[in-house]
């Protein structure tokens, strides 16, 4: 193995670093401060400072690094946005590097571009809207682009207060399916252990997840985990280079030879999870591998959910998830033989019209094998962005029982709608359909995240009101649009009066202090301008939606949400807590009725999925494949490099077997077409170590291929992978 990895395809970190300290040269001691004073706003790993509560030492990643700018670029000039039509050409990392938003901006209808105003201008403006519209019109949209828990709270209670449950997140387009199906399950929708418990497990795997690159601090964790006997396990299409080897920067040995993360690869189908899991089930029934006795004392549905699995055929397991029954059994084999394990998953399961179901169905293991309220074993879905854990806790989504609401108007003071919200999708759809006339965006970029972007124009286009909220430009703000626009400026987390927290993956609450230094225009944060704005629409209620502090958010978060309670005594830098303990369910209880967790009784007479009946029904299977979209270089959409630096592949290559690629007669590098129902894309194949029949592309270059029908209907979750046929291009 060459030291350092120099002659393997691999991140080159202290380069890296060097560059990032290059580019924010014109404001080191503020970066300085933020990395060194607040909670990373990448990955929800979760940091104070440059520390976590997993490992002593620094905790520091390349994420973290590269979204340094977005708090120290410069205020970027209004008067480029005077006319909209000269910025078109610019990409997305174009438009952000033009600097950070400063002052509020307004587009009326039919002008070329954009013109300064005043605050009291802008919040005018959205209050006359608010006046005017029906509540059931307006719709409020939160991302997770660092945003914390207090603005989180202060929108979905302004949307109320307003008279809509019209309100959700950005998780309902990552780990809506992990919520629904864990809530049914467990009772929170929420990992179940720590991470120090990855530390002492017998074994750790990962479905449809690629940590090295998403929350690459994780290797690090594995590191140690290794070295005290843990095995790595590994369930996905493509071997990601990342999990095969990974050279983890502060840790030296593994700096210079590297350190080898993955002892055992399972290939599957995209989508194919559903069948695999199913079929693990199988065989740890007919191998004698459930957890008897744990399954008797604190679940239920076993029973049904056991025959329904013994229904299943072998040959379709086999054939729809993409493995063996000999490497099926293999896996539950493993589970059996290192049964402290970790299960640990992420979009390669949720983001499919079978997501709810697929979740549901990891869970059927680990509820078999007792994995979660115990330590050193439990349920992972790792979150990407740091703000996205508390989103929903927060109540930011479009329903909620009746408790909750209850409890809600006994702590507000005001009525809260019962009618049904609409999700991210439905908000799409129903704004396309003119349904919408005040459409509330905080961060995002839909244009690049959702499919069918000609759908997604024209639900930017035709509200009378658009209102953006945040701290760079992206090409949705200057959709066009039959009536106003408004463009918000936003301050970080960093620079926000009062500071704010964050969740993390783990549950852990985590406090981030305002950071001082220099500070861009007028930005304010989101929540005082979404309560200053329903404020002075309504003065009657006013005292309902106006917050004196960040504090005074805290304090009424910890009375209306009651699995966050302390959080209004976080204040400094440190300050955290974990809601749920380290261990969730640790007593024996789930948060349920009956206080037992619930096998999901799943259709398993055949799990076939889109995909299978898309290829069954092609005139030429040939060239049929399943295609699912992948990130490289980038945190959410925002790509951050051409190359990735883990695969070493161009943002248009496309990632296939080579044993596709002898099949067909085509060499590596060749120029095609892939061709879906929804559009077609164009890119050059690039031989990778991916499961035959599957094929993968860069997200989101590739959402022309997918099609706004294909949604998860449990969760609402689009999905973002499709049938394609491969059609190869002169060249």
């Amino acid at each position: 193995m060459p030291l350092f990895g120099l002659t393997r395809q691999k991140p080159r970190h202290f380069r890296d670093m060097f560059r990032i300290a290059w580019e924010n040269r014109d404001q080191l001691p503020f970066a300085w401060r933020i990395l060194r004073d607040g909670v990373c706003d990448g990955c929800a790993l979760g940091t104070s400072g440059l520390k976590d509560w997993t490992l002593k030492g620094t905790h520091l990643c390349m994420v973290r690094l590269e979204l340094l700018r977005l708090n120290t670029a410069p205020a970027l000039d209004p008067t480029l946005l005077r006319d909209v039509s000269a910025l078109s050409s610019r990409t997305s990392a174009g438009l952000r590097a033009l600097g950070r938003l400063p002052e509020p901006l307004l587009r009326r209808r039919g002008e070329p571009g954009f013109r300064v105003v005043s605050w009291d201008e802008a919040l005018d403006r959205i209050a006359q809207e608010m006046r005017d519209v029906d509540p059931q019109r307006a719709a409020f949209f939160m991302t997770s682009r660092g945003i914390t828990n207090e603005t989180y709270y202060v929108a979905q209670k302004a949307a109320r207060v307003l008279g809509t449950n019209h309100v959700d997140n950005a998780a309902r387009l990552c780990h809506a399916a992990s919520t629904i199906a864990m809530k049914a399950a467990l009772g929170h929708g929420a990992s179940t252990c720590s991470y120090t418990d990855w530390l002492d497990a017998d074994l750790i795997v990962f479905f449809g997840s690629n940590a090295a690159n998403n929350q690459p601090v994780t290797t690090k964790y594995l590191h140690y985990a290794k070295a005290r006997g843990a095995q790595v396990a590994v369930v996905n299409t493509y071997r990601e280079p990342g999990l095969d080897r990974y050279w983890v920067p502060s840790i030296p040995s593994s700096a210079v030879f590297g350190t080898r993360i993955a002892d055992h690869w399972f290939d599957v189908h995209t989508g194919g999870d559903l069948a695999f899991l199913i079929g693990v089930l199988r065989a740890l029934v007919e191998m004698g591998g459930i957890d008897e006795a744990f399954v008797r004392d604190h679940t239920t549905g076993f029973d049904e959910a056991r025959a329904r699995a013994l229904a299943t055929d072998w040959d379709v397991l086999a054939r729809d998830s993409g493995s063996t029954r000999e490497r099926i059994e293999a896996f539950a084999r493993l589970l059996v033989e290192r049964p402290n394990a970790v299960l640990v998953w992420s979009m390669g399961l949720t983001q499919h019209a079978h997501g709810v179901q697929t979740v549901a169905a990891l869970l059927n293991v680990g509820l078999a094998r007792g994995l979660p309220g115990r330590p050193k074993r439990g349920l992972v879905p790792i979150r990407g962005h740091s703000g996205v854990q508390g989103g929903a806790e927060m109540g930011c989504v479009p329903s909620m029982d009746a408790a909750t609401r209850a409890r809600w108007q006994a702590v507000w003071g005001v009525d809260v709608p019962d009618a049904a919200g609409w999700t991210t999708a439905e908000m799409i759809e129903h704004a396309a359909g003119g349904d919408v006339d005040l459409f509330w965006i905080v961060g995002g970029n839909f244009l690049e995240t959702l499919p069918d972007e000609a759908r997604t124009r024209a639900a930017l286009r035709r509200p009378r009101l658009r209102v953006h909220q945040d701290i760079v430009l992206s090409s949705g703000m200057l959709a066009d649009s039959d009536g106003d626009v408004l463009i918000l400026p936003a301050t970080t987390r960093y620079e926000s009066p009062g500071g704010g927290t964050e969740t993390s993956t783990e549950r852990r609450v985590i406090y981030s202090p305002e950071v001082t230094g220099r500070r861009v225009g007028s930005a304010r944060p989101e929540w005082q301008v979404m309560g200053e704005a329903v404020a002075r629409a309504f003065p009657d209620r006013a005292t309902h939606v106006r917050f004196a502090s960040a504090a005074a958010i805290r304090n009424e978060i910890a009375r209306a949400v009651p699995l966050y309670g302390g959080i209004e005594r976080l204040a400094a830098k440190g300050d955290q807590f974990q809601w749920g303990g380290p261990t969730l369910y640790a007593d024996g209880r789930f948060a349920t009725a009956d206080g037992k967790a619930r096998f999901a009784p799943l259709d398993t007479t055949r799990p076939a999925h889109a995909a299978v009946v898309a290829m069954d029904s092609m005139a030429d299977t040939s060239r049929a494949f399943r295609v699912s979209t992948r990130r490289g270089k980038q945190f959410n959409s925002m790509i951050q490099r051409e190359v990735d630096p883990l695969t070493g592949a161009h943002r248009d290559e496309i990632l296939v077997s080579a044993t596709d690629l002898a099949r067909l007669g085509l060499r590596d590098g060749a120029p095609v077409r892939l061709r879906a129902q929804a559009g077609s894309y164009e890119g050059r194949l690039k031989a990778a170590p991916i499961l035959p029949g599957n094929l993968e592309v860069h997200w989101p270059e590739g959402n022309m291929l997918l099609s706004s029908s294909a949604i998860d209907h449990q969760s609402m979750e689009p999905d973002y992978n499709a049938v394609v046929t491969l059609e190869p291009l002169d060249g």
